[in-house]
């Protein structure tokens, strides 16, 4: 069930990295919907058999959802990539409404089988790249009417069981975190709102499935749609008062969207609901929501 917002993104335009697949593609065409430009910055140009979507087909996907795209190629690792596709969006549209900072790179591995590469791609990716995506959309945000910046990136829950296992990955994604922390300090004078959106489940991505836990995870996983929906309400909001915030999928569409029923967002209702990771203990799901135990877990892993 879609979350109905009175405000329309009719004539906005997002700069969306990592938007050729998964949950930013999902954030474009539901911004799409309502007739916003949206430009996707991500490396995928040609077909990869294990990934699926180009930002050619991406922006097939926006077009047919009622948007405007633009595809751009851009690795945010490299500062000139960045700043040229930065520089085309505002040639192309106009300006930048929306920054949406979804790319990510996840290696969840133990600190002595993390080589330094991967680290280093890590970090450059989610935190570094977020930090100079970020910085290079400000001087046309600052022209927008009501410009947001998201981190797709969890609460700031530092918590020993979240850095276990997988040290690397999880300061690389909690730097994403405290970009949103410092940067919703620094430009509340400006009003562009600077918040964080993370899902209280896993979602049905690549990422699921080639890294996490295969076709099995997936049944246990919500939608991208979910946090499309989520992320559009965002946007919705006030940018001068509405920022600073760190924000699970379920808990704001429910409290803030209205949203009674997630049963939509299921991949398969016969499999419990599989919890993602970085999820403080005390954020409760929406009444109705039941997030499976350990032990369902391993019991759904094997059916």
């Amino acid at each position: 069930m879609a979350a109905d917002t009175k405000q329309t993104l009719k004539g906005k335009t997002l700069f969306i990295t990592g938007a050729s697949r998964g949950i930013g593609l999902a954030i474009a065409k539901r911004a799409a919907r309502d007739g916003a430009r949206v430009a996707i910055a991500a490396k995928t140009s040609d077909p990869n058999p294990k990934l699926e979507g180009t930002i050619h087909s991406a922006a097939a996907e926006i077009q047919d959802a009622g948007g405007i795209a633009l595809p751009i190629v851009c690795d945010i690792r490299h500062e000139d990539q960045v700043q040229r596709a930065v520089d085309l969006t505002v040639a192309t549209f106009g300006g930048i409404d929306i920054c949406v900072n979804n790319a990510s790179a996840i290696s969840l591995t133990a600190t002595e089988q993390t080589d330094l590469k991967r680290f280093d791609l890590m970090s450059a990716i989610n935190t570094r790249g977020t930090f100079l995506v970020s910085k290079t959309c400000l001087p046309h945000l600052r022209r927008s009417k009501n410009p947001h910046i998201l981190m797709l990136s969890p609460p700031l829950d530092l918590h020993p069981k979240w850095f276990a296992g997988h040290v690397a990955y999880s300061i690389a994604k909690y730097g994403m975190s405290l970009c949103v922390l410092g940067l919703a300090e620094e430009l509340k004078r400006d009003g562009i709102a600077v918040n964080a959106l993370w899902p209280r489940t896993t979602i049905a991505t690549a990422a699921i499935r080639n890294v996490l836990g295969g076709d099995k995870l997936m049944r246990m996983s919500r939608t991208p749609e979910i946090m499309a929906d989520a992320a559009h309400l965002i946007f919705s909001q006030p940018s001068r008062t509405f920022t600073g915030q760190f924000l699970i999928d379920d808990t704001f569409l429910y409290e803030v969207g209205g949203i009674k029923d997630f049963e939509n967002y299921r991949i398969d209702s016969s499999m419990p609901l599989a919890p993602d990771f970085f999820v403080p203990a005390d954020s409760k799901p929406p009444p109705g929501v039941r997030i499976a135990r350990v032990s369902e877990l391993a019991s759904g892993a094997r059916n």
